[in-house]
Formats: structure tokens, C-alpha cells, sequence
């Protein structure tokens, strides 16, 4: 019995308390769920639980209260609403992400879009334990981006235009680096300073900034029983050929050198940082001439 409660745990289906009842992880990516969903969601709630789900600190959905016996009723009642059981224990988990710039007026990045890229690429990717993705569109940093194994935060690479600038000083006051001053009717902008949180940009009147949007990387957060602000490690990353390249060499180095039940945070402190530095910084120059 305990490798068949193994395979339903790598479904989503999650051993409650109460004997034969199951509390099934739904795959949500980037916290989105359709009209089409809900509903099957709330029927399959409503007929095979107890009238209720739960929303999870990850953006999930779960479905409490499924009888051992219901279980495949559940699943095709499900997928006639589009929606997929999700997954538990030692494998890459659900990819979390704020709505970013599709909806946000912060927002630097189409994270919506990047969560379902990398939902394609990894979910469910075999590990020695959890593995937690989690992007954030600007420096507000809503989806707290480093408490993640591999956290990604978006940011905008800025130039300023002088031709369009009309010298009215918003962009210096919304500073909050102090990055950006205006020194006889130019600006300047102290790169050490600037953390691509594209308010200068933004608050422009005239447009008066080239925009490029890019990503932040911080690897191994974790907030469990143990706390770790993840770090980063490259610079400011401007295509998402590179972002990949160094998301799979992330996923590489955790999958040839974890020991099981190992987090990476943990992985990177027995193996030694310099040597996931050198991995990733390796994944960064891939491409580069």
C-alpha cells in the first residue's frame, strides 16, 4: 500500500488525517484558473469533498475530503473541465507568478506567459526533493522572489533619450535608489545604483527612456523549517534564451549532486557555492560571442 500512496502523491493526491480521504493539489500555473475550471472545480468539490476548497500559500487549489474509491470519478470529472491534478513530493512544483505587466501597472515582465514556458519545460521534473520555481514582475516583489529555489524577478534595462526629455525632474523624484540625477539638464544614471525597477520610465511624460525588459535571478531561498534569502549570482539577464539556459543548469546541478530529501539550498552549502557559480555562470555565457 505504501508504494500505491506514493503514486497518488506524485498525482496531487495527499494523505489526509481521516483513513481513506485525500486532499488533491490541483495544477494551477501562474496562480490563473478560467471560468471553465471553477466550475468543474466546484462541481467535483461539491459532489466527491465537502462543498469546499482551499487555496494554498503557493497559489494552489485543493480539493479536501476525496474518498480513496472516488478517485478516478474525480480525475475524469475533472478533465472534461480542463483541469489537470498537480503533483507533491520530490519534483519541480507548481510555478507561481504575479500578474506582471498584462495587468499591473508595475509590472516589467509578461510573467504570465513565462510561468507557463517554464511550467512546460519542468513541471513534474523527477528530483531528489521539492523544487519551487516563483516570478515577480518588478521590485515590489509581490511573489517574494528569493524565498524560492530559483526565484525570478523582472526588471527594465533603461536608456534615456535625450531628444524627448522635457527636463521636468519626475523621473530623479521617483527614485528610490538614488540612481538617477539630473546634472545640468541631462540625466545621469549610476549604473551600481540601479536596481531595474523601471520607475523612471514609467513615470515619463514624454517617453523619454528606452525600455528593455529583463530578469532578475536569486537561487536557493527556502522558508520552511529552515529560512534562507536566496542570492544572486549573474547580472542582469536581457533574453530569455540565456534565462532558460541558466534555469536548466540550476535544474542539472541540483540532479547530479543533491542527496535524497536534500533541498538546493542545502545541495549548494555541502557542494560548495563557487561550484554552482561556476554552472550557472557557465549557462550564462553559452550564447555570448
Amino acid at each position: 500500500m505504501a508504494s500505491d500512496y506514493a503514486t497518488l502523491k506524485k498525482g496531487g493526491f495527499m494523505r489526509q488525517k481521516q483513513k481513506d480521504n485525500f486532499s488533491l493539489r490541483l495544477a494551477i500555473v501562474g496562480g490563473q484558473v478560467t471560468t471553465e475550471q471553477l466550475v468543474a472545480i466546484t462541481a467535483v468539490a461539491q459532489k466527491y469533498g465537502k462543498g469546499y476548497v482551499h487555496l494554498t500559500s503557493r497559489q494552489g487549489v485543493e480539493i479536501p475530503f476525496i474518498k480513496l474509491e472516488d478517485i478516478d470519478a474525480v480525475k475524469e470529472a475533472l478533465a472534461k473541465g480542463n483541469v489537470k491534478p498537480g503533483v507533491c513530493g520530490p519534483r519541480v512544483r507548481t510555478i507561481t507568478a504575479c500578474q506582471g505587466a498584462a495587468v499591473c501597472p508595475n509590472g516589467c515582465i509578461e510573467t504570465e506567459k513565462l510561468a507557463q514556458e517554464l511550467n512546460d519545460r519542468y513541471f513534474g521534473k523527477e528530483l531528489s526533493h521539492k523544487f519551487k520555481f516563483g516570478i515577480t514582475g518588478c521590485q515590489n516583489n509581490c511573489l517574494k522572489a528569493e524565498e524560492n529555489d530559483l526565484g525570478i524577478k523582472g526588471g527594465l534595462k533603461v536608456k534615456w533619450i535625450p531628444d524627448k526629455c522635457i527636463n521636468c525632474g519626475v523621473c530623479a523624484k521617483v527614485c528610490r535608489e538614488d540612481a538617477l540625477k539630473i546634472k545640468d539638464g541631462k540625466v545621469v544614471i549610476e549604473a551600481d545604483k540601479c536596481n531595474y525597477c523601471g520607475r523612471c520610465a514609467m513615470s515619463c511624460p514624454t517617453d523619454a527612456y528606452e525600455q528593455k525588459p529583463g530578469y532578475i535571478l536569486s537561487f536557493g531561498g527556502l522558508f520552511g523549517n529552515k529560512i534562507n534569502k536566496g542570492t544572486e549570482i549573474v547580472p542582469f539577464i536581457e533574453d530569455k534564451e540565456t534565462l532558460f539556459n541558466i534555469c536548466d543548469a540550476a535544474l542539472e546541478f541540483f540532479k547530479d549532486n543533491a542527496k535524497p530529501s536534500e533541498r538546493f539550498k542545502f545541495t549548494i552549502d555541502r557542494v560548495g557555492k563557487e561550484k554552482l557559480d561556476e554552472a550557472i555562470w557557465n549557462a550564462y555565457n553559452k550564447n555570448k560571442k
